[in-house]
């Protein structure tokens, strides 16, 4: 049915990650195409509170005949439009593209449905909140709806990722009979401590909402020759909830939202909801990438779900990994979950994540990556150990303005503190930056000396600073920088707290030992202008070999390109923050032996 090993052009390494060994990997030829061709269909289905939504069917077919026999169904859930008509009367099709692996779903004989979200594409009703339990809901009545039909065997998978790997996520919650497997990409388990990070809204889900425009130039269904339904359906979309209003307006996680009426993180947060997922005995499997933001949540996604698979390649948010047969791998586990194929996808390791520069890699990505993949019983970071790097003081070894700071194996003897002012005039942006560019002349930066011996890291590095400031409150940021000998730097991780949010509390799920605040109202701590006080937060998951020449850079700041209400936040009179030296500030790098 499905391939053997997934292909990969590079190492492929078993084991735990403190002593990965080399295995050798075949790689398959994927199987010819069972289904060449496709028939669709497109119809309108009422879900439990009467609502339409758009659903587009795509049947397995040779030439012009569908296949008769009953097929398992793949099921996306989208906002962006599951078919789309450009200004040239060009129409993109969701199911017709392989970025999600359903055009080679198609071919493997799987029914694909694509159906749009409430409020948006060619659906009827409004989104109130956003992935809230109602759009979870739909979710539930489509699978169950599709399971029915005679083209189904009954059993159903569901494939996403961003916004559709979260209307995978939370529908799962749902536990519909029917959903035997997910493939969940680039997705939250905790909605707050994503959108809201450390208490600080930054890019994500931000930006302002589609015009109406965008949702008319859905392709109608079937039955709407002349649109009609289409532009009754968009005209409720008015109503929708905008997204920036919606987070923006929620600060703390207990926070009541003025479009919902209530704590509408709480509703979204997964995590409140895993119970059922497990109950259920659904398989599930999360993707992400490494240069993208919620890798960290899909690491404790897996974490959380005692069995689920982890992948995470190079580059950035929902790419396919490169040098590795991700269509082959979605094939294969819903072959495995849905067809029954004891292809032994359920017997490899849990986990395969790329690392950079790993040794003996071969695999060449595009923006420079190059590496191979880990294969481990454990997820990134598990087996790591936390390794202190310890601020130390420049040159002149006194309190400086300027950022020559050294990061240190052992603390040094004696304090010492370096003060800065935050600095708003950042240079714009990319509109979707996921990831950032070094921040070194923005606020202060620690560097080590040149490595003597390559570092592997995989994991979360952590910042534990102290710190003081001149206001109640204050934002800080951190980054940390792989510096090449020739003194090219990138951003490898980073992450963010406000310090009012700094009280570290008991999660309500694992965190694999990160430290947690809790964002709630009551849990907030202005700060004593000038007292210093303690900090922990980390920072996005990396997995990469720094070389031998190497250096590594923490850069922190008090604000960061990407927050698009940057203007409106800003403090006046700028603050001013001091950092302590010594064995009081360092941060933990998740070295792999």
């Amino acid at each position: 049915m499905g391939a053997a090993l997934p292909a990969v052009a590079g190492a492929l390494y078993a084991g735990l990650p403190v002593a990965a060994q080399p295995v050798t990997v075949q790689a398959q030829t994927a199987p010819a195409a069972d289904y060449p061709d496709f028939v669709r269909s497109s119809l309108y289905v009422p879900v439990s509170d009467g609502t339409r939504l758009a659903v587009n069917i795509y049947r397995p077919a040779r030439g012009t005949a569908a296949e008769t026999a009953r097929l398992p169904v793949i099921f996306a859930f989208t906002p962006y439009r599951a078919r789309v008509r450009d200004a040239e009367g060009k129409v993109t099709e969701v199911a017709l593209g392989d970025r999600l692996a359903l055009r080679s779903l198609i071919r493997a004989g799987y029914v694909v449905a694509v159906a749009d979200i409430r409020g948006k594409g060619a659906s009827f009703g409004t989104r109130i909140g956003f992935q809230s339990r109602r759009e979870a809901m739909d979710g539930h009545d489509l699978i169950e709806w599709l399971a029915r039909q005679d083209f189904a065997t009954g059993k159903v998978g569901m494939i996403g990722c961003s916004y559709l790997g979260g209307t995978t996520f939370q529908t799962a919650t749902t536990a519909p009979p029917s959903l035997k497997a997910v493939f969940v990409g680039a997705s939250d388990l905790d909605k707050y401590s994503f959108v809201r990070r450390g208490g600080i809204s930054a890019q994500f889900n931000t930006r302002p909402d589609e015009p109406l425009s965008d949702d008319l130039a859905s392709v109608p269904v079937d039955v709407d020759a002349d649109g009609a339904l289409l532009r009754q359906a968009v005209a409720q979309h008015e109503k929708n909830t905008p997204m920036a209003g919606l987070w923006y307006g929620m600060p703390y996680r207990d926070s009541i939202s003025a479009y919902t009426g209530n704590a509408f993180w709480e509703e979204v947060g997964v995590y409140n909801h895993l119970n059922a997922i497990r109950k259920s005995g659904m398989a599930t499997y999360f993707w992400s990438n490494w240069q993208d933001e919620p890798t960290a949540q899909s690491i404790l996604s897996a974490a959380n779900l005692a069995g689920s698979k982890f992948l995470a390649g190079p580059g950035g948010h929902c790419n396919p990994p490169p040098g590795f047969d991700f269509t082959g791998e979605v094939r294969r586990y819903f072959d495995h979950y849905l067809k029954g194929a004891d292809n032994g996808i359920n017997r490899e390791p849990r986990a395969t994540y790329w690392r950079e520069r790993l040794p003996g890699g071969t695999v060449s990505a595009p923006g420079g990556f190059t590496g191979g993949y880990v294969r481990s019983n454990v997820l990134p970071g598990a087996g790591a150990r936390a390794t202190p790097w310890y601020l130390g003081g420049g040159h002149s070894g006194t309190a400086r303005s300027v950022n020559d700071g050294m990061l240190l194996a052992a603390p040094a003897k004696g304090a010492g503190r370096d003060t800065f002012t935050v600095r708003y005039d950042l240079p714009a942006s990319d509109y979707f930056a996921f990831w950032i560019k070094p921040m070194d002349d923005k606020g202060l930066s620690y560097t080590t000396a040149p490595l003597t011996r390559p570092m592997t890291l995989a994991g979360y590095p952590v910042a534990r600073l102290r710190v003081s400031v001149d206001k109640p409150d204050a934002n800080v940021f951190a980054y940390l920088d792989e510096v090449a000998p020739d003194g090219t730097a990138e951003v490898v991780s980073f992450g963010r707290l406000a310090l009012s949010h700094r009280k570290l509390a008991a999660a309500p799920y694992a965190t694999m030992g990160l430290p947690f605040h809790s964002g709630r109202k009551g849990d907030t701590l202005a700060m004593k202008p000038g007292v210093p006080a303690d900090i922990a937060f980390d920072l996005t998951p990396v997995s990469r070999v720094v070389p031998v020449g190497y250096r590594l850079r923490l850069t922190i700041t008090g604000a960061d390109p990407r927050q698009r209400n940057l203007k409106e936040i800003e403090i006046k009179p700028a603050p001013v923050i001091t950092l302590s030296r010594g064995a009081a500030s360092r941060v933990d790098l998740p070295v792999v032996r």
